[in-house]
């Protein structure tokens, strides 16, 4: 179960949560290994995205690593000789782990990673299943899968070939090498470099534009895009019409036309 944020510090190796308004925070905390996840911050990964999936206060949801150093630096290979020593041992951490990216990518809200040092291994599958992605500058990526022995599975391997392209992908994967925030905006991984001393500010003013939007409009888009990354014989495109024309129908619509007609800002209330 994910941590709440308070007074009282927690332990390493813990998923913490908390809100500022409309905007959900998820914070990876284990910096003494770079935020490296164990099975249970998996577990609580999934929690907490469930959580705030199903809140409906939250409107846009973030993801942070604790500190400076790293956003996630993979999956915390110290705990493998425990949780990964077994096949079921495999199996069941490989299926905690599936569940908690299911989660993010079905997510109705809109998610954002925030990006500072290093976003390795699984830290690049969590920020490749955002929809939004900003690194600070000194960002640095890798999956060093074939460094380690490590399979990845078809899913994880058609997620970023279809963001980077698959000559890109397969770079990345064959040379397990480390490459910068700039390759990754080559690559387009990310969406946009910020310095890093801005990187807060920068995503905050984002997600607070995100949640001043029409929630009806931006959960339209997020189901199209949920569904966009399925196999096409699985879209249920029907609901993204029905979500759409439903827009048309609502009172944000009529608040939007009349703001853009008075010259201000709409006040949306999601209905």
């Amino acid at each position: 179960m994910a941590q709440r944020e308070s007074d009282i510090p927690t332990p390493p190796g813990s998923v913490v949560t908390h809100e500022t308004g409309t905007i959900g925070w998820i914070t990876f905390d284990n910096p003494t290994r770079h935020n490296a996840m164990s099975r249970d911050m998996w577990q609580s990964l999934g929690d907490a995205i469930r959580g705030y999936a199903e809140n409906p206060a939250i409107l846009v949801v973030v993801l942070k690593g604790k500190g400076d150093r790293a956003f996630v630096a993979g999956s915390d290979i110290s705990g493998f000789e425990k949780e990964r020593s077994s096949h079921s041992d495999i199996r069941e951490y490989d299926a905690i782990l599936a569940g908690a990216l299911a989660a993010l990518q079905g997510c109705p809200k809109p998610t954002i990673a925030m990006i500072r040092g290093y976003c390795i291994g699984g830290g690049m599958a969590i920020a490749a299943t955002c929809d939004i992605r900003f690194a600070a500058d000194d960002a640095r990526f890798a999956i060093p899968a074939a460094k380690r022995g490590i399979a990845y599975r078809f899913a994880g391997v058609k997620q970023l070939a279809d963001i980077v392209g698959p000559a890109f992908a397969a770079e990345i994967f064959f040379t397990g090498g480390q490459f910068s925030a700039s390759d990754a905006l080559q690559m387009r991984f990310v969406n946009r470099i910020v310095p890093a001393e801005k990187l807060d500010s920068y995503v905050l003013d984002c997600a607070q534009t995100l949640a001043s939007n029409a929630p009806l409009t931006i959960a339209s888009i997020t189901r199209s895009l949920i569904e966009y990354s399925k196999d096409p014989s699985a879209r249920d495109l029907a609901l993204c019409e029905q979500m759409a024309d439903g827009c048309f129908t609502r009172e944000d619509y009529r608040e939007g036309q009349l703001a853009f007609k008075e010259r201000r800002s709409a006040v949306f209330k999601g209905r």
